[in-house]
């Protein structure tokens, strides 16, 4: 008998279940599924969503003279507030325009 790659409908047939048994529930089927979609919930994506509101309420917090962070690695002081960004002095006479999603962490 020539092996090959592919199965036919023969062996499809032989596979499944005998028709007086009933196969398995289609919620057990998908527990496993569930499961782990419980367990990446739980482990990766609620301590990201407390992260980031965290990180969204340091951000409203912020007000002029804070000393920043940006996820560029630049220090600097703020300087001004303005609707979407920040203008901040990062050396003297050295301002810059920088957007509040910029902005990683606040020096104490």
């Amino acid at each position: 008998m020539p092996t090959t790659e592919f199965i036919s409908i023969g062996e499809i047939i032989a596979m499944a279940p005998p028709s007086g048994q009933p196969g398995e529930g289609g919620l057990m089927s998908f527990l496993p599924m569930i499961l782990i979609f419980v367990a990446f919930y739980f482990l990766l994506i609620a301590p990201q969503r407390k992260k980031q509101k965290k990180h969204e309420k340091m951000i409203q917090s912020l007000e002029k003279g804070a000393k920043i962070k940006t996820v560029g690695g630049m220090f600097g002081t703020i300087t001004g507030v303005k609707d979407d960004c920040f203008v901040i002095r990062i050396a003297e006479n050295v301002k810059v325009e920088i957007s509040k999603e910029a902005i990683s962490a606040k020096i104490d």
